[in-house]
C-alpha cells in the first residue's frame, strides 16, 4: 500500500481540528478541493470512510478518531523537530496561535501583544477570543490567557498580570435619580445590567469584605452578553454594571461613570498565560514568555 503523505495526513488533523474543508482550505494554505481531495484520496487507498460529511457538517467516524489519535503524536513529533531545527536560524518565525478572552485581549493588546510584533516581524500573530474555555491544545493554539483561577491545573501558568478587579459603576445621570448603594443587598432597590455568560448562565455579582462574602443575582430589564455593551449601557444611563476596572478607567477619571461598593470589590488573581508541560516550547512562545518576563520585572 502507498504510504500516506504529511498534507494528507494534515489534511485529517487539520479538519478534524477546524471542523470543515473550509477553514482547513485556510489553515493549510489549500483550496478547499485540494484538501477535500486529499483526504478522499487517502481514504480511497486505505479503504476506510475517516469522516462523515453532511451539507452542513464534517465529523470524523470511529475509524477516523482512532486514525487521528495515533497520527497526532506523531506529527506533533515532526513540528517539534522542525521547530527545533528552525531555532538555530535565530530569530522566531511561523504563526503563533493563542486563545483568550475579549476583555483580556483588550488589556494586553498595546503592552504585550503588539510589542511583541514589533521585535519579531517574522511570527504571524493570530489571536482568537471567545468567553468559553476551550481545549487550547486541542484546537491548535499555542498557549492560552486567561485567569488564574481559570487555568487548568495540569498547564504551565506565567503570570502576566498579577491583580485585576471587577467594579460597579454608574452614571451621573443614573445617580441624580437613585441613592448609591452602600452595601450590595441595596442593588434589589436598583436598575442593575445583568451579564450573560458564555456558558449561557446569568452572572450573579460577587462581592468580598473583611472575610464576609456574598453573591447578588442583579435585578435588573437589560441582560447582555459583552462588557463593551455593558459599559455603553451604562454611560447611557441604563443602570449599574459590574464590569473590570480596566475597561472603565478613562471614563472613571473623565467622571462619566462614578464607582459604587469599591470597599466590596477586592483585586483577585490576574491574568497568565498557560501553554502544555508536556511539549517542545517553539521559538515564537518562548519569545513572548521571554518578552512577559520582560514586562512584568
Amino acid at each position: 500500500m502507498p504510504k500516506a503523505s504529511m498534507i494528507e495526513l494534515e489534511a485529517v488533523a487539520t479538519v478534524a481540528r477546524s471542523g470543515g474543508f473550509r477553514s482547513a482550505a485556510r489553515e493549510l494554505g489549500l483550496t478547499s478541493s485540494a484538501v477535500s481531495h486529499a483526504i478522499a484520496g487517502l481514504e480511497a487507498r486505505i479503504g476506510v470512510r475517516l469522516f462523515n460529511r453532511t451539507t452542513r457538517s464534517v465529523a470524523l467516524t470511529a475509524a477516523g478518531e482512532q486514525f487521528l489519535a495515533q497520527v497526532t503524536p506523531a506529527l506533533a513529533a515532526i513540528d517539534a523537530a522542525v521547530e527545533t531545527a528552525g531555532e538555530h536560524g535565530g530569530e522566531p518565525t511561523g504563526t503563533l496561535r493563542l486563545n483568550t478572552s475579549l476583555g483580556a485581549a483588550r488589556m494586553l493588546l498595546r503592552p504585550l501583544i503588539l510589542e511583541y510584533g514589533r521585535r519579531y516581524p517574522r511570527v504571524e500573530l493570530e489571536i482568537a477570543t471567545e468567553g468559553a474555555l476551550v481545549d487550547v491544545m486541542g484546537q491548535g493554539f499555542d498557549a492560552g490567557i486567561r485567569i488564574a483561577e481559570a487555568v487548568p491545573p495540569d498547564m504551565i501558568a506565567i503570570p502576566i498580570i498579577p491583580s485585576i478587579r471587577s467594579i460597579v459603576v454608574g452614571s451621573p445621570a443614573y445617580f441624580a435619580d437613585h441613592p448609591p448603594p452602600v452595601v450590595p443587598t441595596d442593588l434589589a432597590r436598583h436598575r442593575c445590567i445583568r451579564a450573560r455568560m458564555a456558558s449561557g448562565k446569568l452572572y450573579h455579582w460577587e462581592f468580598e469584605r473583611r472575610g464576609e462574602s456574598m453573591t447578588i443575582d442583579a435585578p435588573g430589564i437589560l441582560t447582555l452578553d459583552e462588557s463593551g455593551l455593558m459599559v455603553d449601557a451604562a454611560l447611557g444611563g441604563a443602570g449599574l454594571a459590574y464590569v473590570s476596572e480596566f475597561s472603565v478607567a478613562e471614563h472613571l477619571r473623565d467622571g462619566r461613570l462614578l464607582e459604587v461598593l469599591g470597599d466590596w470589590t477586592p483585586a483577585y488573581p490576574g491574568l497568565c498565560l498557560y501553554f502544555a508541560g508536556r511539549r517542545h516550547i517553539p521559538a515564537r512562545l518562548r519569545a513572548l514568555i521571554d518578552l512577559i518576563h520582560e514586562i512584568t520585572g
